[in-house]
């Protein structure tokens, strides 16, 4: 009878592969040669780099107001060199999980990666990385049970690598944000970073930057206020297509000043300082529609909108120049990389970052069901599979549903070396 049921379940599950395999071939596949998506994917990085360089005098200078214009520093090519700015650096630590553990690596293994970093943290990360460091496991590390940060902009200014190594597969951005940004946010806080790497991973196959605002909105509960605020913002763009400032007015009035979208403000919804996802996510929807596919306008814009004035033009930055590619970039965001420095914190320096990004794209086109190929001039061709974005469950911070109640193990903990109260 064993014997029987094991030969039944090797049947069964042969049936499954097969059918699996044949569904794969039958899949729309999109064709996307090697050499362009590194040059994408490098474009990708020093877009973020360009952001957060350029804005980085300004970062919460500037609060519930407009930055004035003469107050927009002036770009000087060696600010692409933010081997130093933990906007870059901190995801790399997510990175560097998948590199040792694979693209599959558990969230445990990702937590305890991440109780170990060495750099200063704020907000979601440092409460996260605190929770982690005491014993507790994700994803309560980032509940709001633990985290008092859940709804704070952290896993959308991290979120660029889940896009970056998902060519054209926003289900891939989707479940690394699962993965890696639970370790300190929830809901909207997690979404955040979802709805970015999804427009990553379209800007790969996509030029209009308000079809890739599209594509990242479809990787994100309908429901959810980041949802709604995506929306809000589309909507008031094509009223006033040629005013962004009549556009920011309209997101501070609901984004800002109503306490209904900061129900779950670290800083309370009476404060000017906003790290809430939703008001940052804005800005850099924003830089993005009114910067019409130009370098410089969609990173001064979302500048110009204040509050964390360096991460949301990174973000920005980042998207727009995986479009344009790295050839693509105008030379004054290329011509004075540091090719040899090395990211604070990492074993990467921007040649080895582009290579571990190659290796894990790799693997996420092949889990994906898509294969790589090689053409007629002996080039390397990704084949990729077309598949609709599946989001997350709907959650929201102030209306939680319960924690897991995850405590890492005696094992785990002895894998964490920083203690629990250990200030970097």
């Amino acid at each position: 009878m064993q014997s029987r049921q094991t030969l039944f379940h090797v049947l069964a599950c042969a049936c499954v592969v097969n059918v699996a395999i044949a569904a794969a071939g039958a899949a729309e596949m999109r064709r996307l040669a090697m050499d362009d998506y590194v040059d994408k994917m490098a474009g990708g990085w020093l877009g973020q780099m360009a952001g957060v360089g350029w804005g980085g005098p300004t970062e919460f200078q500037f609060v519930g107001k407009i930055i004035p214009e003469d107050r927009m520093p002036e770009w000087k090519p060696e600010m692409i060199n933010q081997f130093h700015q933990d906007d870059i650096y901190v995801e790399m630590t997510f990175l560097r999980s998948m590199e040792q553990h694979g693209l599959d690596v558990s969230i445990r293994q990702a937590g305890i990666d991440f109780a170990n970093s060495g750099y200063p943290l704020w907000h979601a990360n440092d409460a996260g990385r605190a929770n982690l460091r005491a014993g507790i496991a994700p994803p309560d590390s980032g509940h709001p049970k633990f985290n008092k940060h859940a709804d704070d902009i952290d896993y959308q200014i991290e979120a660029d690598f889940s896009g970056l190594i998902a060519p054209g597969m926003p289900n891939v951005a989707i479940a690394l944000g699962e993965t890696f940004g639970r370790l300190m946010n929830y809901g909207d806080g997690l979404y955040a970073g979802q709805f970015v790497g999804g427009m990553y991973a379209a800007a790969f196959f996509e030029k209009d930057p308000a079809k890739i605002v599209e594509a990242g909105l479809a990787c994100i509960p309908a429901e959810s206020q980041y949802a709604g605020m995506v929306r809000d913002v589309i909507a008031w763009h094509a009223e006033y297509p040629d005013d962004w400032q009549a556009a920011w007015k309209k997101i501070d009035e609901k984004y800002h000043r109503n306490p209904d979208y900061r129900r779950f403000s670290c800083s309370g919804p009476a404060s000017d300082f906003n790290i809430d996802a939703k008001i940052n996510g804005a800005y850099i929807v924003m830089g993005l529609l009114y910067g019409q596919g130009d370098m410089d306008r969609t990173i001064i814009i979302s500048t110009r909108c204040g509050q964390d004035s360096d991460c949301n033009p990174s973000n920005a930055g980042g998207v727009l120049g995986t479009v344009l590619g790295r050839g693509g970039l105008p030379s004054k965001f290329t011509e004075a990389l540091d090719t040899k420095g090395v990211f604070s914190h990492t074993a990467y320096s921007f040649p080895a970052l582009v290579e571990v990004c190659q290796k894990l794209a790799r693997q996420a086109v092949e889990r994906a069901g898509g294969r790589i190929e090689r053409d007629a001039d002996g080039r390397e061709i990704l084949l990729i599979p077309v598949e609709a974005p599946r989001p997350s469950k709907l959650e929201n911070c102030w209306a939680p549903g319960p924690a897991a109640e995850s405590r890492f193990t005696d094992a785990e903990r002895e894998q964490i070396t920083a203690t629990p109260d250990a200030k970097q």
